[in-house]
């Protein structure tokens, strides 16, 4: 039965691992080894050292400017997706009327592309600022709310699906006992609702992280950086530096290396804080 057992896991994992080394690993490794050449195709490289990493941050100064701006729309984003997905989580479980159409009606926007979603926010937003003279693009701090909305009304709804679910999990025992003892809602919420759903608010977090800094195809749609490259993020900075300059192609992939590495170690400390919480819960 064992012996079943394992061959029945390995038929499952072994495709899942060759999916990644193929699809992640192997082109990540390669992109490290070719954001130390010059490259115009993977059949005409040559070995430049750090000199891409130089030019990443002397020649082109929007680089750092793109990455603060990224992890102030990543800051905000978190905080607001988190709080308000799990508020209306707590109101869609609480037996109030319609709350399956409810759900339905919030979730629909992560159904929607990135570029038409920064195109139907533009339109929105603009339709707004018209009424002032003004457009998304006549001040970087429009630029920086709207992005911030749009990545709000697109996954606040996906957020609420997974903590609904959490939600549904929490031991209904604790909170009779809980009430029976005289606690109120607030102190319910705190030491028990929240301790419970530790692992699906580690999930969300991780997930908001991640894709607060991968934002592309809306930031493309809605301000493409403008005005002056002020609300440009640094998935659209990688991808302008690597199409629209000759010659920098070993310069944007030096940029993704250090992109995917700053990724990788905010979201693994984010993991770390929130898994420490679970354990203390």
């Amino acid at each position: 039965m064992n012996r079943i057992i394992s061959r029945s896991v390995l038929l499952f994992v072994v495709p899942s691992l060759v999916c990644f080394l193929l699809a992640f690993f192997v082109p990540f490794i390669w992109g490290v080894v070719l954001s130390f050449c010059e490259f115009t195709s993977l059949t005409d490289v040559t070995f430049v050292g750090l000199a891409n990493y130089i030019k990443a941050f002397t020649v082109d100064g929007y680089f750092i400017q793109s990455f603060f701006f990224t992890i102030k729309i990543a800051l905000v984003s978190v905080v607001m997706i988190n709080l308000i997905s799990f508020a209306l989580a707590l109101i869609l479980t609480s037996g109030i009327p319609g709350q399956n159409i409810f759900r339905t009606i919030y979730f629909m926007p992560n159904l929607i592309g990135g570029i038409i979603l920064g195109w139907i926010w533009q339109i929105i937003i603009n339709g707004v600022l018209v009424n002032f003279e003004q457009t998304i693009l006549s001040n970087s701090a429009y630029g920086y709310w709207g992005i911030i909305l749009m990545s709000n009304w697109q996954n606040i709804g996906y957020m609420m699906v997974i903590y609904i679910a959490a939600l549904q999990t929490v031991n209904t025992d604790l909170i009779e006992a809980a009430e029976i003892d005289g606690a109120g809602r607030f102190r319910t919420l705190t030491s028990i609702t929240i301790p419970s759903i530790m692992p699906s608010i580690t999930i969300c977090f991780f997930m908001t992280i991640t894709n607060s800094f991968k934002i592309y195809s809306q930031n493309l749609s809605l301000t493409a950086g403008q005005p002056n490259h002020q609300t440009e993020m640094v998935a659209l900075n990688i991808y302008d530096t690597f199409y629209s300059r000759i010659g920098f192609e070993g310069v944007a992939q030096s940029k993704a290396v250090m992109f995917t590495l700053a990724v990788a170690v905010i979201s693994l400390a984010q993991l770390y804080i929130t898994r420490r919480k679970e354990v203390e819960n």
